[in-house]
């Protein structure tokens, strides 16, 4: 606006006596505050050399000609924040009325700090433009700042399944550019790793995909729950959670804002700064610009664009999203990034940094009435993982319901009643077909000694490619999974045996009042990844109706569903898609019986909106109409947060009803 007045630049001007009425200004230089490049952990074998190097993205900025101002000088410097500071709120407030599109409410007003939109024609923009040099140009997001508020169930419920959805197409589309990568990989040459958490959000870009972009939303986004984790930064431009990909601040920008001013809509905490205090509740946050190419700060911090955001946030009492990055072994990227809530911003000072540098700091308060921060919950699973009695004195029944049957424990939890029933039954680990399954097939297993490549016996069985990535992660659901088996050569450490090897995260078996058994995780779960098996006794038609005459509850894998089509279904991105149809299986004409025996997968709790899936696959026998159901994940599973599952509705089958006894 033309009334307020720059900014001095204290990197102009070190010696506060010095008069800027007798020099020119300089237009302040903005630097966003950036942050650390997601990069996914390094292979266990070492990659070769210069194949996983990256550009530095962040601007290199020489060095401060002169230091800080000393201690004498400070108060003039703070003296001149506050003086700017009000001269940006008065000019403010007698100017922003003759704006249109925004109007800020009396503090008399119950909705005082809203910003309120008002409607406007306006043509759409498409989604993508081939300039004439064939160059992409992609339009600007949206600075209509909206907040989204009195959502119904039936509404919840829907935007929870477009972003599960949005993320599983994100997650597949990494995995599978990935895995691609691996396969046409020289390793005679060196070559660079494929980003695959950046060509996924570039595929879906393109395709228009990506979320929240005609509107800037304060506050929630719809479908994102507190808690909610991912791997990758670029996860979170995709979803719209935070919308740019490096920079900590995200904020509608002074020249999109209709009032000329900055607003400041989330922030990620991850420690990149140095003069940053992270107690939980309550943060302070160094505002950004001023370093260096190391993440040193090289120069003053200026009142401009992401600080000056935050500043005018503060102002009108905006709340601003919350995601917290820190580092997280066995991760995807070796990161993870949780959704802890809104916080607004209370306080803002210019303060002397650590490294004598001169730094904005923000004080936000998280705003009551919040379900607890995802990031607590991460850190009190992970003590419970280590001293379950010392966290929890009381409601453990026992410390490992599959007595010793598992790769690791799994923790039963019961402080509601005294139901102990889970420890009363017989655990299995694997489930029991009828002795006559393993007589179907020639019993042919693939010569691979060392391991199992590509176009080896067991891959041609699969249709020509492993179901599985490097890491064991499934790269798309089939109908079917031929694992190697008994007969293979190949050693237990195959990359074709991964749901062979069991269980590896902790689980626990707790009682609910809503569900009366639930499944949580102690450890967090990615996307993709092998849970467990749902386990229990196969039995005939035959024994299936004998059961069901004496009242016993039996579990029919048929009712489960195609839920696998969902992942790696790639048809939003490559029109030529094709669901796997290879290797076919017939309908799954058989029960489960887990009255007696059974194992954690069985008190998982029914979801229409689940978190794992129903995989079939084959290893031990080669009966393709008896396959075992192994449990995948969909998304990321945070810790302590229940796993779900679709048991599905009522199949049509006659011959599974309960049948009428005769007198």
């Amino acid at each position: 606006m033309s009334s307020t007045i720059p900014f001095l630049d204290l990197n102009l001007y070190p010696d506060p006596s010095f008069s800027p009425a007798t020099s020119t200004l300089h237009t302040p230089k903005i630097e966003p505050k950036l942050e650390p490049i997601d990069e996914p952990p390094p292979p266990p074998p070492p990659p070769p050399s210069g194949a996983n190097s990256q550009p530095d993205l962040k601007p290199s900025i020489p060095s401060a000609s002169t230091p800080f101002p000393t201690s004498s000088s400070e108060p003039d410097m703070c003296s001149e924040f506050h003086r700017i500071s009000d001269l940006f709120r008065s000019a403010f407030a007698q100017g922003v009325q003759r704006h249109d599109q925004v109007s800020i409410l009396p503090e008399s007003d119950p909705n005082y700090g809203a910003i309120v939109p008002v409607a406007k024609n306006e043509a759409q923009l498409p989604a993508v433009v081939i300039s004439p040099r064939g160059t992409r140009k992609y339009p600007q997001r949206s600075s209509e700042l909206v907040r989204v508020t009195d959502l119904k169930a039936d509404d919840h419920r829907y935007f929870r399944d477009l972003i599960r959805r949005t993320r599983m197409l994100y997650d597949s589309l990494r995995i599978f550019s990935t895995s691609e990568d691996d396969k046409h990989r020289d390793l005679l040459v060196p070559q660079k790793k494929t980003r695959g958490d950046l060509k996924a959000a570039a595929l879906m870009r393109d395709a228009g995909l990506w979320l929240n972009r005609d509107k800037r939303i304060l506050g929630d986004i719809p479908g994102i729950a507190i808690g909610d984790v991912f791997f990758f930064r670029m996860e979170l431009v995709v979803v719209g959670l935070h919308g740019h990909p490096q920079a900590g601040i995200d904020y509608v920008p002074a020249s999109q804002s209709s009032n000329r001013e900055p607003i400041a809509t989330s922030i990620i905490v991850s420690g990149g700064y140095e003069d940053d205090e992270d107690g939980g509740d309550v943060i302070i946050y160094t505002g950004h610009g001023g370093q260096d190419k190391h993440n040193r700060q090289a120069m003053h911090q200026k009142l401009e664009s992401g600080n000056l955001a935050m500043e005018r946030s503060m102002y009108y009492g905006l709340e601003v999203r919350v995601i917290r990055g820190f580092k997280y072994e066995g991760g995807a990227s070796g990161k993870v990034y949780v959704y802890d809530g809104l916080y607004r911003i209370t306080d803002t000072w210019f303060d002397v940094g650590k490294s004598g540098f001169g730094v904005y700091k923000f004080k936000l308060v998280r705003i009551e009435n919040q379900v607890e921060m995802g990031s607590s919950l991460m850190k009190f699973a992970r003590n419970l993982r280590v001293r379950p009695l010392e966290v929890r004195p009381k409601g453990y029944i026992t410390l490992d319901l599959s007595r010793k049957k598992e790769n690791v424990p799994v923790f039963f939890f019961n402080d509601i009643d005294e139901d102990y029933g889970p420890v009363y039954h017989e655990y299995l680990i694997t489930t029991i077909f009828p002795s006559y399954v393993f007589n179907y097939g020639n019993g042919m297993g693939c010569e691979c000694v060392g391991g199992c490549w590509d176009n080896c016996f067991c891959a041609q069985k699969n249709g020509g490619e492993f179901a599985y990535d490097s890491n064991g992660i499934l790269v798309r659901g089939k109908p079917l999974i031929f694992e190697c088996g008994p007969h293979c050569r190949c050693p237990p450490s195959c990359r074709n045996r991964v749901t062979q090897k069991g269980t590896k995260n902790r689980f626990e078996v707790f009682r609910s009042r809503e569900t009366q058994w639930g499944v949580r995780s102690l450890d967090l779960i990615q996307a993709g990844s092998f849970i467990c098996e749902y386990a229990g006794v196969v039995l005939t038609r035959e024994q299936a109706q004998i059961f069901t005459m004496n009242g016993d509850s039996l579990i029919y894998p048929s009712r489960f569903g195609d839920r696998w089509t969902e992942w790696g279904d790639l048809s939003q991105i490559f029109s030529d898609y094709v669901c796997p149809s290879y290797p076919p299986i017939p309908p799954l004409d058989f029960a489960m019986d887990v009255s007696r025996m059974r194992n954690v997968a069985c008190y998982m709790s029914q979801s229409s909106i689940p978190n794992v899936m129903v995989q079939p696959v084959l290893y031990d026998h080669n009966n393709v109409s008896f396959p075992h159901l192994m449990l995948f994940a969909t998304e990321n599973i945070p810790p302590m947060k229940e796993i779900s599952l679709d048991y599905g509705v009522a199949a049509a089958d006659e011959w599974m009803g309960k049948l009428a006894l005769c007198s």
